[in-house]
């Protein structure tokens, strides 16, 4: 922080004064890229190995901008989806509205991407409140079949597939 000792031009007062305002700067931000695969045909929401990042908030005033954009695929002429959703610690953040017996996600796709990804992304302005770590993460599931990260549901060993990469980012905004 930085201060200036300000005196009013007719002399009536004086005192210290912030000379820069960080309400709404970028304190720190935290990385992590998921280069290699993973697959999963649970039902139940699982987190995604290798897919997370941790930070410690220097204010219970700030707040943490997360972002992610995971790539998936899917299995062959499958009607089945795949469904993401972010976590801070072990609590779902930035879902829908869990309806009757939808699921409340953050993301999604339908199933036949065997031979293609799709693209998931997604922000969140998180209010967590508190100085203490906290732990992003994405976790998967599915309603049938296996579905993929950073890899299409058939992976041909062929310079016409491809592999990707995933990532989230944690950005801790000053309150």
């Amino acid at each position: 922080s930085m201060y200036v000792y300000y005196t009013d031009p007719g002399g009536g007062s004086s005192s210290w004064i912030g000379a820069v305002s960080r309400s709404g700067g970028i304190l720190q931000v935290v990385s992590t890229t998921k280069t290699d695969t993973f697959s999963t045909a649970s039902t139940s929401f699982t987190d995604i190995t290798g897919l997370s990042a941790s930070i410690t908030p220097r204010s219970t005033s700030s707040k943490i901008l997360v972002a992610y954009n995971v790539q998936t695929g899917g299995p062959v002429h499958s009607t089945g989806q795949t469904m993401l959703r972010l976590m801070r610690d072990a609590t779902p953040i930035a879902v829908g509205t869990s309806v009757s017996n939808r699921t409340a996600t953050t993301t999604g796709m339908s199933g036949n991407q065997a031979y293609t990804m799709e693209s998931n992304s997604a922000s969140f302005l998180d209010s967590p409140a508190t100085a203490s770590s906290l732990t992003y993460k994405v976790q998967q599931r599915n309603t049938t079949g296996t579905f993929y990260v950073n890899r299409t549901g058939t992976d041909t060993d062929s310079s016409t597939y491809s592999r990707s990469v995933s990532t989230i980012t944690l950005m801790e905004v000053a309150g």
